[in-house]
């Protein structure tokens, strides 16, 4: 294998963070499954160090970037570090961002893979979700045994693409033989449900009692009808079999990365899996994990949801800003951001100063990255370095992108001083007991800042029903923009005096959350005006255009 940097053979990664070649199943020799047998290494689960970033702008924080940058930074500093990050999806993929795995000399390898086809999880979970729903529709057409009401069937469809057009369709037509004609929908895959309970869950029972609870229509009569009910689970289970195990891959410089589970934050929990996250901690002193987008979504969620499921606590929480993304938060257009700009990076800093104190409710210690960029100037950083002393908030510039491990050796020691040398438990924002209404409204407020909390008389009914149901003692997921702390896309910066409204609150049983919707978030993107897909292509064998 031609050396790239520090790349090095997936067994040899593999054998040196302390894996058994046993339990390793090779995908070539540069990624591989790791089996579940592994997870038990005979030493203390390692620290977890989780990474997120201020409010996202479209000039991009690199947040997964600078959770690379900084194992790299460990691994320099002498510490056995590993990552534990998710999978990205082909719909951004394609669609706006292009690749997700990081940049410049902090990358994942490799990196075509893993943002293309990978291990085929993605696969087995779109694959998994939507034979359910054929098993279900077949039900329907084969005589209706369980009485099912075609017009309350809650389970769609997904891709892992983005498609607008298929938001809304109709199924069934064409006569008798071709089914029951209905009214559907198709999400984007990092939306099923089917993925949120594959990285929630700890082992396959787990796995297997969260598929057999999933809800995926009513009767008639308006009782739930399961997977379990439809005798779906064990086929289920034969599709997930490989991809509830983790992939292990590595940096650029050779840094072991879990890379497993894929769901948004922005529509889901945004977090990689239990299991990964796990795996990683048994075997390193340091797991550096990443939740997104903002601290206000995949952050919170992880907290709230993740590490209340799994049993988690942090060490330290980075919080990623950049010159660019402040400055947009102060103002100024994408298109002026090379040119310095102290006083709008000033402008800007409220947001900074609201995640800051959202990981401070959380009761965790917050360590603020700046991810320099070539036309950032030392004024513009000083600004961001003096507000941070202000609050008493750790700062370090990471220069990750042009130097990799030596270029976040800064960001390492930052982290390696301030963590907690024992995990205090965090802080949650509620209890899981608490009416849906007060989970909600706790945060919006403490997260987002909003002032109220408006419901439509659909989301009114969503909640009176999984009441009904027995669910309301689960947490919430909510489903929002990434684009602003509010659920307007276009208020940025740190929004004052303004309300979110509750549209919609799905039930995810499977997965063991309500998903209250806000605004007009969709469940299924679309495709940009140029999107990255025109980039992409295929020269001399290799695939130009991801990054």
């Amino acid at each position: 294998m031609s050396q790239i940097g520090g790349i090095r053979p997936i067994m040899e990664v593999a054998r040196d963070l302390g894996i058994d070649q046993n339990h390793v199943t090779l995908y070539g020799n540069d990624k591989a499954k790791i089996s579940l047998k592994a997870r038990d290494s005979g030493r203390e689960p390692g620290k977890l160090v989780l990474v997120s970033a201020i409010t996202p702008t479209p000039a991009g924080e690199g947040k997964t970037t600078t959770s690379i940058g900084l194992a790299q930074g460990l691994a320099k500093a002498g510490q056995k570090v590993c990552l534990a990050l998710r999978e990205p999806s082909l719909g951004p993929t394609f669609g706006v961002k292009g690749g997700a795995t990081g940049g410049g000399r902090s990358t994942l390898y490799p990196s075509d893979e893993i943002n293309l086809h990978f291990t085929g999880d993605m696969h087995a979970v779109t694959t998994a979700h939507n034979l359910l729903a054929a098993i279900l529709d077949n039900h329907i057409h084969q005589g209706d045994e369980l009485d099912i009401d075609p017009r309350r069937v809650l389970w769609g469809r997904v891709v892992d693409l983005n498609d607008r057009a298929l938001r809304h369709v109709v199924i069934g037509l064409g006569g008798v033989l071709q089914g029951v004609p209905r009214e559907t929908g198709f999400d984007i895959t990092p939306a099923s449900e089917i993925m949120a309970t594959l990285c929630l869950a700890e082992d396959y029972d787990d796995l297997r009692a969260r598929l057999s609870r999933i809800i995926i229509a009513q009767t008639f009569k308006r009782e739930p009808i399961t997977a379990a009910d439809l005798k779906a689970v064990g086929a289920l289970m034969v599709i997930l079999k490989d991809a509830l195990q983790p992939n292990l891959v590595q940096t650029c410089e050779g840094v072991p990365a879990f890379v497993h589970g894929g769901p948004f934050a922005n529509i889901a929990h945004g977090c990689n899996s239990v299991i990964a996250t796990k795996m990683a901690m048994a075997y390193a002193d340091w797991t550096i994990t990443e939740a997104g987008f903002g601290f206000d979504l995949g952050a919170e969620k992880f907290f709230d949801i993740k590490c209340r499921y799994a049993g988690l606590d942090t060490a330290s929480v980075v919080l990623v800003a950049t010159i660019r993304a402040l400055k947009m938060h102060g103002g100024v257009k994408k298109k002026e951001l090379t040119e310095p700009n102290a006083q709008a990076v000033e402008a800007g800093l409220a947001n900074l100063q609201k995640h800051i104190e959202s990981i401070q409710t959380f009761c965790e210690p917050p360590v603020v990255a700046l991810n320099r960029f070539e036309a950032d100037t030392e004024d513009e950083i000083e600004v961001v370095r003096r507000f941070c002393a202000t609050l008493d908030a750790p700062f370090a510039v990471s220069d990750i992108f042009a130097h990799g491990g030596d270029g976040g050796l800064d960001l390492a020691d930052a982290v390696m001083s301030y963590s907690e040398k024992k995990s205090k438990p965090f802080c949650p924002l509620y209890e899981w007991s608490e009416p849906i209404k007060h989970k909600i409204e706790k945060v919006a407020r403490l997260m987002y800042g909003a002032r109220e909390v408006e419901y439509d008389k659909a989301a009114e009914r969503a909640i009176r029903k999984i009441v009904k149901l027995g669910y309301g003692d689960l947490p919430v997921c909510v489903a929002k923009t990434q684009s602003s702390l509010s659920d307007d896309p276009k208020k940025i910066g740190r929004p004052e005096d303004f309300e979110i409204t509750v549209r919609d609150v799905i039930l995810a049983a499977g997965a063991g959350y309500v998903v209250p919707m806000l605004g007009e978030i969709l469940r299924m993107p679309g495709l940009p005006p140029s999107p990255q897909s025109e980039r992409v292509d295929l020269v001399d064998g290799k695939v130009v255009g991801l990054r």
